[in-house]
């Protein structure tokens, strides 16, 4: 078959890209196209500017474009990431917003929430700025974790709409539902409901510019995951899980579900929390409770990234409980593990 501009283009125009979830050609992400007789030469671009993300846009190009034609063209094609200015033009939803990254478990109570206001809290504290929407309908956490029980979001007048605006704590905006319900009362929505309120927690809020917002999803893989990845355009899911088999078994299912087709949001990493208990008065001891090193040998086996461990330490809780991330201390256990993670997740997501 001859190959010709127009013939190639109709190919590209079956290659999704996955954030947009919009194929390339009409999203105008074909930089570069020549041909040189069987030679197809060509530059991509693509929202998430990962290594990953980029080698799996290559692959599926070149397959795309193989079986269009035949297995014998030579494709030079180079895949590279949108500036952030072409990037905000792209994204509809939180254009402001340099990345958002979801939160999830496949198992409640292994501590995803702590994970989640530790990895903003040290983000700040590292000169980033970070958001927290708490999209754990029917456990929020994010007030008590934050000192903010009671407190209302605002309002603010943009262009003729009024947008909510997040509460903050230690210069982090929040959004939680449970800003708007009693701490003590059942929150009993079916799942239209549910995912109504999530939406409206992005679209209708103010967030201005941040370089992260975090996603504290509620545990499984339910109503709100879906809805979440069908109207928020995520550029990673970060797994937490503890080492024990039964929450392993969960874990695997979350990170499945954000690679399934149809989803294929990009795992950033799998973190493994209260991976051993180190008593305050044996700073040096550690006694592996729920087993060893299991999430680190979950991410080895799915080829996964392995984002770092967090120990049980009694301050965690007590930090949580009264509304001071743990990683705010300096030169603990606590902070040094969280630290080392947040300059881990800040590396990858360069």
């Amino acid at each position: 078959m001859e190959i010709t501009r127009e013939k190639v283009l109709i190919a590209l125009g079956n290659v999704i890209e996955p954030d947009l979830n919009k194929d390339i050609i009409s999203q105008n992400l074909v930089e570069k196209l020549d041909i040189e007789g069987e030679k197809i030469i060509l530059t991509v671009n693509v929202v998430n500017p990962a290594l990953h993300a980029r080698r799996k846009m290559q692959q599926i190009i070149n397959f795309t474009l193989k079986k269009a034609f035949h297995a014998n063209i030579e494709i030079d094609l180079t895949v590279k990431g949108l500036s952030e200015a072409a990037k905000k033009v792209k994204r509809k939803v939180l254009p402001e917003v340099k990345h958002i990254i979801a939160i999830a478990s496949g198992k409640g109570g292994v501590g995803k929430s702590t994970v989640t206001a530790n990895l903003a809290g040290g983000l700040a504290k590292a000169g980033y700025s970070v958001g927290i929407v708490d999209a754990d309908i029917y456990g929020p956490s994010m007030p008590t974790m934050f000192d903010l029980v009671g407190e209302r979001p605002g309002s603010i007048n943009m262009e003729g709409v009024t947008k909510m605006t997040p509460v903050l704590s230690y210069g982090i905006p929040i959004m939680s539902i449970g800003f708007f319900t009693n701490q003590d009362d059942a929150v009993i929505w079916r799942g239209p409901m549910a995912s109504k309120a999530l939406t409206q927690m992005f679209t209708e809020t103010h967030w201005g510019e941040l370089d992260y917002l975090l996603i504290d999803l509620p545990p499984g893989t339910g109503d709100i995951h879906l809805s979440l990845v069908q109207s928020v355009p995520l550029d990673g899911a970060i797994i937490v899980s503890t080492p024990q088999e039964v929450a392993l078994a969960d874990a695997r299912r979350g990170v499945n579900m954000f690679l399934m087709d149809g989803i294929k949001v990009p795992i950033i990493g799998l973190i493994e929390n209260m991976a051993w208990f180190t008593p305050e008065e044996l700073p040096d001891h550690k006694y592996y409770i729920f087993g060893r090193d299991g999430v680190k040998n979950l991410a080895e086996g799915m080829e996964q990234r392995f984002l770092g461990q967090v120990p049980l330490v009694q301050s965690i809780r007590e930090s949580g409980d009264i509304g001071r991330p743990a990683i705010m201390q300096q030169n603990t256990i606590v902070s040094d593990a969280f630290d080392d993670i947040v300059k881990k997740l800040v590396n990858i997501t360069k």
